[in-house]
């Protein structure tokens, strides 16, 4: 899996403890500028590199850098959001219902049984990505769990030994939550990832690679919360295999963008937004 900025085998460490997640060096994603201010404070300029780190999925972001550091991911190139690398536009069908229901089931709680085609791999790719920027991956028990219902056998006990060493108490601690992980009393912690749109940019019977547009939530909402909630933008590549009448990730990898302009909506105090993220459920993406 690889990346903008170069990752390579290159996972050491700097002094800046917000420059790096788990030891491994990342991109970062930079919000435009707004007016105004709100329970956070006015909106500052263009972010340092220690305040960056909380702009992106947290976790899509590790487990992308850490898989190509360590098993030797896909090459990231990603689409531009308009166009796969096998040259085909999205046109106004390429995200219209098709009137087949490819989840049949689920895996714990994250969907499964995806349909055999180019569909099901998009389904099952949009679902993973949720999965693996969601909060559960900062519980050892719940990751373990998610790890084994999206990654391919063959490559799980890899994802999962480099993913217990990122989620360090110093990963922890960068992020505003207890040592062990936890969530501070009086806190939410938020991680969310939401795809926008995917797209399958190299298929055969069995295999397929798709990217997912997605947007996403980070950052520990409450009164005196240091690490506000922000957002990102990002594209996740995924090579999936179909193992087991199921498609699951062999390789993983993301990059900063699309990002549109940012809009004027006034921030939400972290009231609001841990009020959101509680009372709003994610979704089961399927075409």
């Amino acid at each position: 899996m690889s990346h903008d900025d170069g990752y390579g085998n290159d996972s050491g460490r700097t002094g800046d403890g917000y420059s790096t997640l788990g030891g491994t060096r990342q991109t970062r994603t930079r919000l435009p500028d707004r007016e105004g201010g709100d329970t956070y404070g006015p909106r500052r300029p263009a972010r340092s590199s220690r305040s960056l780190v909380t702009v992106v999925g947290v976790i899509v972001l590790l487990l992308g850098a850490i898989a190509f550091a360590n098993m030797g991911g896909g090459d990231g190139s990603g689409g531009d959001g308009a166009s796969g690398s096998n040259g085909k536009k999205a046109d106004a069908t390429s995200t219209a219902a098709t009137g087949t229901k490819p989840v049949t089931g689920k895996n714990g709680e994250i969907a499964s049984g995806f349909a055999h085609d180019e569909q099901g791999a998009q389904s099952a790719a949009a679902n993973y990505s949720v999965a693996l920027g969601s909060v559960e991956m900062f519980d050892k028990t719940k990751r373990d769990e998610i790890l084994s219902s999206v990654i391919a056998p063959s490559a799980v006990d890899g994802f999962r030994t480099n993913l217990d060493q990122a989620y360090s108490a110093n990963l922890f601690k960068n992020l505003g939550l207890n040592e062990d992980g936890s969530t501070p009393a009086g806190f939410t912690f938020i991680s969310r990832t939401t795809p926008i749109g995917t797209q399958v940019t190299k298929s055969s019977s069995d295999n397929a690679t798709v990217e997912v547009w997605c947007t996403g939530l980070i950052g520990l909402a409450g009164e005196g919360s240091t690490k506000p909630v922000t957002d990102g933008w990002f594209t996740i590549t995924m090579e999936l295999q179909w193992i087991n009448d199921d498609w699951k990730a062999v390789t993983h990898s993301q990059k900063d963008g699309p990002a549109p302009v940012g809009s004027d909506t006034r921030a939400s105090s972290a009231e609001e937004i841990a009020g959101a993220v509680n009372g709003f459920g994610g979704f089961t993406y399927a075409r």
